[in-house]
């Protein structure tokens, strides 16, 4: 029997029962309550009509390992299993990807080579502000059975989600634009030269058929595929990080004692940045709906959450630690050269050469094998992002093959453009991912804003809503990695900005992003009632004047 919210049944017991399926069929296009996803009839019905990140049949049972009968209490949370934990581990790998894609590589390859060891503490505290993030998506899916983006179709008005589904639409293609040409350049390092740039971009773009091929294997198998790759990296960077011997004081040092210097803080934003992706926030939010949970079962709900914030953590560790190899390789081989200023994802792994030499295992194809399985593995998950943001934001109801083939093809045709443009220096192409990293950065609120006003109403979390102390410190994490990306933009926009057409459209631009941002924050009215909050509504009343 499909369960239903207390809400639901209180409207369903007044119908009679040949009533009874078509006022449930109504409820589902207007009602955000979560909805269950046990195996019947009925299930099939929902699938045609509503998008579903997981159908029925695909999801990994849980409730299987517990023997329920008529005296379980599924208003507390089961002791912890280790079997269980084993069953939930997969989404937060599948999430850390997008820790670990290109961009993120060479943002920690510049902050070595120009900053040193002194930024390792910004990275590992970057890090933990944005586990705090995805464990709020995750808790977004897990408390609603729906994802982000399905939610955020039902919070706004329909010209405002569609403007935060081009905002995300956007976000995704930039980021896959860096993830297909950091596949393509390890293609071109690991072929010697032979292939060119736009031939691994091709290459890279088959990535959706193998996508689609894993997909129909199981949700555990693609998930293996996935802990594959991660290990590839870490093995790899970790090979590099042996043979550069980095001083483990200098290390110690920049894990804890913070240091900013002028000359550091582009590369400190960087850092940052990198770090929060628009479209991870909403890809975490329907990747945990792949394990079959009741929401109307408190403590089963409740259980997910905890189970998924220890995978998390762990799987956040884990790309920590790859992120602080490649940071601590170029800090030792780098900082304080007269190359430092010079490196970037094209030419690392000649430089890498030069530095190490060849050894048993030449460097330069070590770093090659990583760039790879790291550009692989994100352009997947971007792919997966992208189904999962466009099937939410617009309801699409289209074949798993062809919803992928449309999504894809937003990011590669862009990408093979960008490919053949830019194949002619490699000046040309770090220009292009200061523009690409800008892009990202602005998109950050859109994804931001959405998943603190939904995570924190009542009426969409239950009992399940962020407590007032950990809604302050989520608006104040959300508010300062606005602040640094806004910083980069400026930043960006002093240095690239010429000319009076391109400033006044520069000007108009950021004004409507700026009233936008600020209709998010009014819309949502659930800003703690803090110094900020004050400020903003402030700010917002007078726009509306």
């Amino acid at each position: 029997m499909m369960h239903e919210s207390p809400h639901d049944q209180h409207n369903t017991e007044s119908k009679s029962e040949g009533d009874e399926e078509d006022h449930h069929l109504l409820l589902i296009s207007q009602s955000p309550l979560p909805l269950s996803t046990d195996n019947n009839p009925k299930d099939n019905y929902v699938s045609d009509e509503e998008e579903v990140a997981y159908e029925s049949h695909d999801k990994i049972v849980i409730d299987g390992l517990d023997s329920d009968s008529d005296n379980t209490d599924f208003n507390s949370t089961p002791p912890f299993s280790w079997k269980k934990l084993w069953l939930f581990t997969g989404p937060g790998f599948l999430m850390s990807i997008a820790f670990l894609d290109p961009g993120n590589l060479e943002g920690d390859l510049q902050a070595g080579a120009i900053a040193g060891y002194s930024l390792l503490w910004l990275l590992m505290w970057a890090t933990g502000m944005g586990l705090l993030i995805q464990l709020l998506s995750a808790r977004v899916g897990v408390a609603t059975g729906r994802h982000l983006s399905e939610l955020c179709r039902e919070e706004y008005p329909r010209w405002a989600g569609l403007l935060l589904w081009f905002m995300a639409e956007i976000a995704l293609i930039g980021a896959d634009i860096q993830e297909v040409i950091g596949s393509a350049i390890a293609i071109q390092i690991l072929s010697n030269g032979i292939l060119p740039l736009w031939a691994g971009v091709v290459i890279t773009a088959s990535d959706c058929f193998m996508f689609l091929l894993l997909e129909n294997y199981g949700v555990r198998n693609l998930e293996a595929v996935f802990a594959v790759l991660i290990s590839t990296m870490g093995l790899s960077f970790a090979w590099m990080f042996a043979d550069a011997q980095p001083s483990g004081k200098e290390l110690l040092i920049g894990l804890l004692v913070p240091k900013l210097s002028s000359r550091t803080i582009r590369q400190a934003v960087g850092v940052v940045g990198c770090v929060i992706m628009p479209h991870n926030v909403f890809l975490h939010s329907a990747l945990v709906q792949s394990r079959k949970i009741d929401p109307n079962k408190k403590g089963r709900v409740q259980e997910a959450i905890n189970y998924y914030t220890i995978e998390s953590s762990i799987a956040l560790f884990v790309s920590f630690m790859i992120n602080l190899f490649v940071t601590t390789v170029f800090a030792k081989g780098f900082y304080g050269t007269k190359q430092a200023d010079s490196i970037g994802l094209v030419n690392a792994g000649q430089y890498l050469e030069q530095k190490y030499g060849g050894g048993f295992m030449p460097v330069l194809y070590i770093w090659g094998i990583g760039l790879l399985a790291a550009g692989q593995s994100s352009t997947i998950t971007g792919t997966y992002a992208g189904q999962f943001i466009m099937g939410g934001f617009l309801n699409l109801r289209l074949k798993k093959w062809l919803r992928a083939l449309i999504t894809r093809s937003c990011a590669i045709v862009p990408t093979m453009i960008v490919a053949l443009v830019f194949n002619k220096s490699e000046a040309s192409l770090d220009v292009l991912n200061e523009w690409l990293n800008v892009l990202q950065s602005i998109q950050i609120p859109f994804a931001l804003i959405p998943l603190l006003t939904l995570v924190s109403k009542e009426e969409v979390m239950g009992v399940f809503k962020i407590g007032p102390t950990l809604e302050r410190i989520a608006w104040s994490v959300a508010a300062l990695v606005m602040v640094i990306n806004g910083y980069l933009l400026l930043d960006f926009f002093v240095a690239e900005v010429n000319g009076f057409l391109f400033g006044a459209l520069a000007v108009t631009s950021t004004s409507a992003y700026v009233v936008f941002i600020l209709y998010l924050i009014s819309h949502g009215d659930c800003l703690p009632s803090t110094w900020f909050s004050h400020i903003v509504n402030k700010g917002y009343s007078y726009i509306g004047k």
